[in-house]
């Protein structure tokens, strides 16, 4: 639990920093300054793209086998519920909108309870099995990132309804854009079938899956007016329980898996300043894969966070 809290610690001062260009210390930013920075610059919700580490439920509401409906999910939560969310808890999305000042929790747009309060504070579109490449959602019956986007249409649609064109454009303007995802790809997808693996070398998947994440960020720009922007890196795929488990060596993770996600990070975070180049976005990277080797190595520093 420490080494989640870090890492939301981590993510927000990250995001304080890069989108909001803000100067003050960073180990005293404080949930207070971080509401009143997100105001001062009109960031008006969060909207979430990406696979089961941002899916809240999205995939209750599919003919997948990939849900979260079941206990022991959900059993930290206040009424020790299963939600359809893959974490005993919240989600980092979950945290990040409540630390903006939106909602507690963010609501999958499947979810039948939607509210209008929902609506226009933080909405994720994410499907757990989901990832870059749309034949990875397929593949488990998950929502395409295609099909995300899809949504999203329709969700500016009904946003329109509710508060009228101006307003729904400037809502649609202001949000804070994430896209977490990429994991499936590799271990649910290229590693596993051999579609793929039989059309592309591993660098040249990479560079598939880059050009998608490129056209994705691009369309939200161009048809949304998207600004502001967090792109979660892929964690370490070799220390992932998936792996350990197949591997039936819970003690060492896979050292070539790591350095595949180490170098598709590294493509993540150069295709991101040529987005910020070429359109003048305020982009974030988060890396993930950082912040869990540093809990696995150091565990130590996590001791007694927040």
């Amino acid at each position: 639990m420490k080494c989640v809290k870090m890492s939301l610690r981590l993510i927000l001062i990250f995001l304080v920093l890069v989108l909001f260009h803000h100067n003050a210390v960073l180990e005293a930013i404080e949930i207070g300054e971080l509401r009143k920075l997100a105001a001062k610059n009109n960031v008006s919700c969060i909207l979430v793209f990406g696979d089961s580490s941002v899916d809240p439920g999205n995939n209750n509401h599919l003919s997948t086998l990939n849900k979260a409906n079941y206990l022991p999910y959900g059993l930290d939560l206040s009424n020790s519920q299963p939600t359809g969310r893959f974490s005993n808890g919240k989600l980092a999305t979950d945290f990040i909108a409540e630390a903006l000042g939106y909602v507690n929790m963010t609501r999958g747009f499947l979810d039948p309870q939607i509210n209008n309060m929902d609506m226009l504070h933080g909405i994720s579109f994410a499907s757990a099995g989901s990832g870059y490449d749309d034949l990875t959602a397929n593949l488990s019956n998950a929502m395409s990132l295609a099909k995300q986007r899809e949504y999203l249409r329709h969700y500016e649609i009904q946003l329109r309804q509710m508060v009228g064109a101006e307003k729904a454009s400037e809502v649609m303007k202001n949000a804070l854009y994430i896209l977490s995802m990429g994991t499936n790809d590799f271990l649910q997808n290229y590693f596993v079938e051999v579609v793929r693996s039989k059309q592309y070398s591993v660098e040249q998947y990479q560079n598939f899956l880059i050009h998608s994440m490129f056209t994705h960020v691009k369309d939200l720009i161009h048809g949304v007016g998207a600004r502001r922007l967090a792109v979660v890196g892929v964690p370490p795929l070799g220390c992932e329980p998936l792996i350990r488990t197949i591997r039936d060596d819970e003690t060492k993770c896979d050292d070539d898996l790591n350095k595949v996600a180490f170098s598709f990070n590294l493509k993540l975070k150069r295709e991101l300043q040529t987005l910020k180049r070429l359109f003048g976005i305020k982009a974030s990277f988060i890396d993930i894969y950082s912040i869990i080797q540093e809990a696995v190595q150091n565990p130590h520093k996590f001791d007694g966070v927040i």
